[in-house]
């Protein structure tokens, strides 16, 4: 008789098992898509928190590209005086101060797009001493225009980051 009972017993708790190991694995499966439903809300709003900073980063590094541009850094920043290092160190101090203005905006951008703004920068600034370096230029105002006969000659640096700054913000737009 006992074994019967046990038996008996058996009957009854294997399909209870069953029912709670069902009731068990449905419920994680309900929990498992919840999380994952609320992260997915959560990324959504963050981006859409995201983006407006992403532009702005990309719009002032544009900014930046364009004020470092030679054609219009030479007619912004004017020579104080007649020599031509003294205009060259000019010329790459405003470069830096506007670097330095923007620097936390690598933050928001791509590694490949703040390494193109890093090599335009440092492209202007050597092409700007390897300018003064020319024995046949005595002064500031001859600098300025060999620097923008020059930029005349070749692709600007500036203009090649700006079209890769743009191509990137079509990317994820």
């Amino acid at each position: 008789m006992n074994t019967d009972k046990i038996i008996e017993l058996a009957f009854y708790c294997i399909p209870a098992a069953i029912t709670g190991a069902v009731a068990f694995y449905l419920f994680q499966t309900f929990t498992n898509a919840e999380e994952k439903r609320r992260r997915f809300q959560l990324v959504k709003e963050n981006q859409k928190q995201a983006l407006p900073l992403k532009l702005q980063a990309y719009e002032r590094l544009a900014l930046f590209l364009e004020r470092i541009n030679p054609s219009k850094l030479l007619i912004r920043v004017a020579p104080n005086g007649s020599d031509k290092s003294d205009y060259q160190n000019l010329l790459i101090y405003h470069i830096e101060q506007e670097f330095e203005h923007n620097l936390t905006q690598q933050i928001y951008i791509t590694d490949d797009c703040w390494t193109m703004i890093i090599t335009a920068k440092n492209t202007v600034i050597q092409n700007i001493r390897k300018t003064t370096l020319d024995s046949s230029i005595q002064n500031a105002d001859s600098l300025r225009e060999k620097i923008l006969s020059n930029q005349f000659e070749t692709e600007s640096a500036t203009g090649v980051a700006l079209n890769y700054l743009k191509n990137e913000v079509k990317d994820f737009l």
